[in-house]
Order: C-alpha cells, then sequence, then structure tokens
C-alpha cells in the first residue's frame, strides 16, 4: 500500500487522477489532496469518503510515499524539490522538468525502463506528445524512424478549465444572439474556429507548444537523430486532441505491416475501416485511454512513408492516465 498525494487535486487533470486511482483500485493506504489556497477547505469524494483538500505546505508531505502534480510549471518547481526531501517520488504533469537531463521523461508504452533511474521527480510528457510516441513506437522498433510531419488539432481542455469556460461563454453567447465575450485564454474566439497557435511564438516562428513535441519526442524514443516537424492548432472541441501524422522511416513499410503492428501495440486501437467509416474520432476517444489510430495509408510517391490519423483523450492518456500509470510502476517496484 502507499501513502499518496495529489497536488492540484481540484483541476480538470487533478481531479481524473483522484478517479483514476479509484476505478484503477491502485493500493493507496492514505492519501491527501492538496491545491493552492483559492481550493484549500473544499472537499473531494474519494472512496466513498469526503475528503478536505489541504494548502501546499511543507509538512503535507510528511510520510507520502508518491506524488501525483498538476500545476503551473513555477508551482511545481518550487514544490516538488520539497516533496523530494519529505521522501516522496514525485510524478510531474507540468513542463518544469521534462527536458531536464536527470528526470526521466515517461510514456510507459514507450520507455518504461526510465522509471527506475529518477532521482525523486518522473515527468510527465506534454499530451500531444504522449499519443504520438504512443503509435511510433511499434513502427520505429521495426522500421526506424527518420522523419515525422504532424499537425495537431487540440481540443480547447488542453487550456484547462478556463480554455473550456471559454468555449462554452462563446457557445452560450452565439445561441442567445448576444455579443461574443472577448477571448482571454486563447489569441482569437474559439467558437466555429481554429487557432494556429498554442502557447507563445518563439524567434524562428515556431510556437512553444511544437517544439515541446520536437525535443520530448527525441528524449522519450531515446533517439535524437529523429527529425520532428510539428504544426499545433487549438480546435472548437472539448475533449481529444487529434493528429495528422506523415512518417518517414529507413526501410520501406506497408500499410498491412503497420498495421500488424498497432494490432498487438500496448495502449493503442486500431480503427481503420475507411468503407465503414469507421476511424477514430475526438468524440468516441474521450473517456477512454487508449490512443486510436486509423485513415492508414501510404505516401503516393514513396515506399517509406505512411500516413495515419491518430486521436487520444487529452486529459487522460494525454495527462492523468499516463501518470498514474508511471505510479502504478512505481508501486510495483516497490516505490
Amino acid at each position: 500500500m502507499k501513502n499518496v498525494a495529489v497536488v492540484g487535486a481540484s483541476g480538470a487533470v487533478g481531479d481524473r487522477m483522484v478517479r483514476l486511482l479509484e476505478s484503477r483500485k491502485f493500493p493507496v493506504g492514505s492519501i491527501k489532496f492538496l491545491a493552492s489556497p483559492r481550493s484549500a477547505g473544499k472537499t473531494l469524494m474519494f472512496r466513498g469518503e469526503t475528503c478536505p483538500i489541504g494548502p501546499l505546505e511543507e509538512s503535507a508531505f510528511d510520510g507520502v510515499d508518491i506524488v501525483l502534480s498538476s500545476t503551473p510549471a513555477s508551482v511545481s518547481k518550487e514544490w516538488s524539490p520539497i516533496a523530494v526531501g519529505r521522501g516522496a517520488v514525485v510524478v510531474d504533469n507540468s513542463s518544469a522538468w521534462r527536458m531536464d537531463p536527470s528526470v526521466p521523461l515517461v510514456v510507459p508504452e514507450v520507455n518504461p525502463d526510465e522509471i527506475a533511474k529518477h532521482h525523486g521527480i518522473i515527468a510527465n510528457p506534454n499530451c500531444s506528445t504522449i499519443q504520438m510516441v504512443v503509435a511510433l513506437k511499434p513502427i520505429h522498433d521495426h522500421f526506424r524512424i527518420l522523419r515525422v510531419v504532424v499537425s495537431t488539432y487540440q481540443s480547447v481542455s488542453g487550456a484547462g478549465m478556463k480554455g473550456m469556460n471559454e468555449l462554452d461563454e462563446q457557445t452560450r453567447a452565439s445561441v442567445r444572439g448576444t455579443a461574443m465575450p472577448a477571448p482571454a485564454k486563447f489569441a482569437h474566439p474559439i467558437l466555429g474556429n481554429c487557432v494556429p497557435q498554442i502557447d507563445d511564438f518563439l524567434p524562428d516562428g515556431y510556437t512553444k507548444e511544437e517544439i515541446k513535441m520536437v525535443n520530448e519526442t527525441r528524449k522519450i524514443m531515446g533517439d535524437p537523430t529523429i527529425e520532428v516537424c510539428p504544426t499545433c492548432v487549438r480546435v472548437p472541441v472539448p475533449f481529444s486532441h487529434s493528429e495528422s501524422i506523415l512518417v518517414e522511416t529507413e526501410r520501406p513499410i506497408s500499410v498491412e505491416a503497420a498495421r500488424a503492428l498497432w494490432e498487438k501495440a500496448p495502449g493503442v486501437t486500431l480503427l481503420d475501416d475507411p468503407a465503414r467509416r469507421l476511424y477514430p474520432l475526438a468524440a468516441d476517444a474521450a473517456g477512454r485511454d487508449d490512443v486510436f489510430v486509423g485513415r492508414v495509408r501510404r505516401d503516393p510517391g514513396r515506399s517509406n512513408a505512411l500516413l495515419f490519423w491518430c486521436v487520444s483523450d487529452n486529459l487522460l492518456k494525454g495527462a492523468a492516465t499516463n501518470a498514474v500509470q508511471i505510479a502504478e510502476f512505481l508501486a510495483a517496484l516497490g516505490r
């Protein structure tokens, strides 16, 4: 049994972490819910009991074995080392530690061996990266990936509760025929729109979100030579990120070979029967843990390139589920 603390328990990802600890029957000895002063004092239900949300303070981590943390990076930078100093292992969902060379960046279906190499903190990758590398792993193992061109269609829940609320408010205004609220979380109104900007722009014209996909993919796959060319777009969908992916491999690859690999790959569900209009949909993936792959087809001009469509719930496999899976590995390792 493990004593667990969930930091950021009142947020969209934190709440899903709590529900997954219940549904996956994680061996919880005791549990603490921690959050910002704004949420401290509220309560959450866990396994039929009402539990208070406490404030972040050093003593809160005493006796805790595993911390599941979903906070802004600045909060994690301050509090994750404190939790480690009190004896806990932190599975962190922020961007704070992902590219730290001493911190494992883990997707259990891809690089589970990295979990045992931690020094107190294990980083959860970015949501858009997680689903892509789950789909890429079996292809890379058998054909070696040289280059990936990816365009993402990312749901508003990737921007947290504020993102979801912004879409809801704009939708209500549209239905009522009232003035559209000014965008606050997104650069432009998101209702009826596609915004090709997630996070801030960098001097080279890419956004931070896009560069995360480049650097994180290489680190997780353990291959710094993989070229990744991303375009990340916010779309007015509540849940699930969708991705159009072109992958170039070292050796020729067939659609049949790729399908065969995905059919037995852990964490992947193949939905690929266009004649029956069967392919991954954001609405169908919402609330489910798998990464869904379909629309698999050859590049017309090259024998070593495939295109496919990839969808996953960004709050589950893209965040909470991945973190809880890491915690399950820690529990199995005795830590």
